[in-house]
């Protein structure tokens, strides 16, 4: 059996195997990571963005169904709902400096969630996007498996509404550093909270690269966030926007 022969059968096995999508997806955020890296942690190399783009790129050069690759990457997936529970940790190790910064804390909370809502949903009606477009973006601001989950108690497209809240936090983890330099907000806690709200987790990934009190106030925001949000988005939604 020639070399070329066992190529193909090697490729065949591979393409027909669900690891390969766990794979594929693996290899593109280890080089969006080193390439993050090598650029000193710039936020325009953002590696889940990165990631995202040669994950999109190969899985259409190889024609796999969207269906097919997520039967093999849903084990990350998976992973997602453990990551948000772990949120727990530094929630329980910030509660001293919560408690002693509780009320901006709250305000920033309350303040950020509702425009986040707000501001997305009007510029879409605005723009003449469908309700279910609309519906999507409700959720948008909180972590992926807590926006899914609201999705689901709204009645919208919770694929929609992943898909938003990944560009969100992306976008946000990109452009925050530039939006809080513009403003003036330079301590650590106040960066870090303020991405947390806006940014969920990809957000808090780049704050814990630049720094660990920016990291903590992130994931304490997140968390709060999405406790907030699967607790009143809901309630806006059907008694207050509809």
């Amino acid at each position: 059996m020639n070399k070329p022969q066992s190529m193909v059968e090697i490729w065949v096995y591979l393409s027909g195997s669900p690891l390969l999508a766990l794979f594929i997806t693996l290899c593109a955020y280890q080089i969006g990571l080193s390439v993050y890296q090598r650029s000193r942690q710039n936020p325009l190399a953002n590696p889940v963005a990165i990631a995202v783009l040669l994950v999109a790129l190969f899985i259409s050069l190889i024609g796999m169904p969207y269906a097919s690759y997520f039967a093999g990457a849903q084990f990350v997936h998976f992973l997602l709902g453990s990551a948000t529970v772990a949120l727990a940790i530094p929630i329980y190790r910030g509660i001293d400096a919560l408690r002693a910064r509780a009320l901006p804390l709250l305000l920033s909370l309350l303040v950020g969630g509702l425009v986040s809502i707000g501001s997305a949903v009007s510029v879409a009606r605005w723009l003449g996007a469908d309700e279910k477009m609309v519906g999507g973006l409700f959720g948008k601001s909180v972590t992926a498996p807590i926006a899914m989950g609201i999705a689901e108690r709204i009645g919208v497209s919770p694929t929609l509404t992943a898909v938003y809240a990944v560009i969100t936090g992306i976008l946000g983890a990109v452009l925050t550093r530039y939006i809080l330099n513009f403003v003036g907000v330079h301590a650590w806690w106040q960066r870090g909270f303020a991405i947390g709200v806006g940014a969920h987790g990809i957000g808090t990934s780049r704050a814990f690269s630049v720094s660990k009190e920016a990291g903590a106030y992130s994931s304490l925001a997140m968390g709060a966030h999405g406790i907030l949000g699967a607790l009143m988005v809901p309630y806006i939604y059907h008694h207050v926007w509809n």
